[in-house]
């Protein structure tokens, strides 16, 4: 690439530079603190449906791996990569600098807010009411007791605060317009919070366990619903990460973390 991202930010922290979806984007993120992103954010942005095209926000974003992710895959798709974290935040936006990115930068921008603001504070923080027509989540949900760490960075993207499901997914059916949509990636324990807080406001959820490999108990659950909606509960075919044997992942992670298919088949 033709530029640096120390270039592009002046006193730039210790950062990597990733490529995602094999090169056709590119990550700029911290190499030690903070949150690296991985799987889980490319698991994310492939539960949004491949023909989607609208406005898009990503909230607890990071350096923005699942809102590109989604760019990447769907062309006609703007996002806005919601974090609350000034530092991260920074991060996002020499992401979006990075000369790898160019042609997807101009669909992207990012917004430091916090999402679990509610009513006029929120508006004024720049997370306006039905506003988008999808919300993607990665949010922090490790308990407290949990991958411990000093790294106050790195704690505030991994440790989830007292009722942050409801009051992230509040926000997300204020800003999203009706027949909008959601989806939630966390840990298989957080599904009851997570249908406490889309009860009355999401409805036609579906729900779809991550396994490393058949025989193993899940570790992800991700959650995707309609604004509005009224239809219940459905449990889609799992994801396999790997198959019985060996250490590479099946040909579907394969497809779903390089961007080449959707989470649930649309």
């Amino acid at each position: 690439m033709s530029a640096s991202p120390a270039a592009l930010v002046p006193d730039m922290p210790a950062h990597t530079v990733d490529a995602f979806h094999r090169g056709r984007f590119w990550l700029v993120q911290p190499r030690k603190a903070g949150h690296r992103a991985g799987m889980d954010a490319m698991m994310l942005a492939a539960a949004v449906p491949s023909s989607f095209a609208g406005r898009l926000a990503d909230f607890g974003a990071g350096a923005g791996a699942a809102g590109l992710a989604v760019l990447s895959r769907c062309p006609g798709a703007e996002a806005v990569l919601v974090e609350r974290s000034p530092e991260m935040a920074a991060f996002a936006t020499t992401t979006l600098a990075h000369p790898g990115n160019a042609h997807l930068s101009d669909r992207a921008s990012v917004l430091v807010a916090d999402v679990a603001l509610s009513g006029r504070a929120r508006m004024a923080a720049g997370l306006e009411d039905n506003s988008f027509d999808f919300v993607i989540m990665n949010p922090p949900f490790n308990a407290a007791e949990d991958r411990a760490t000093p790294d106050p960075l790195r704690k505030a993207a991994h440790v989830a605060e007292d009722g942050l499901f409801d009051s992230w997914i509040r926000s997300a059916a204020a800003v999203v317009r009706p027949g909008g949509g959601l989806a939630v990636i966390a840990r298989p324990e957080q599904l009851g919070a997570i249908l406490d807080a889309i009860a009355g406001r999401f409805g036609d959820a579906e729900m779809l366990a991550v396994h490393p490999r058949p025989e193993a108990a899940a570790i992800r659950i991700v959650v995707r619903a309609t604004l509005g909606a009224r239809g219940k509960l459905s449990i889609r075919p799992p994801l396999m990460l790997h198959a019985y044997s060996g250490n590479g992942p099946s040909e579907r992670a394969e497809l779903i973390n390089n961007g080449l298919a959707s989470l649930f088949g649309d």
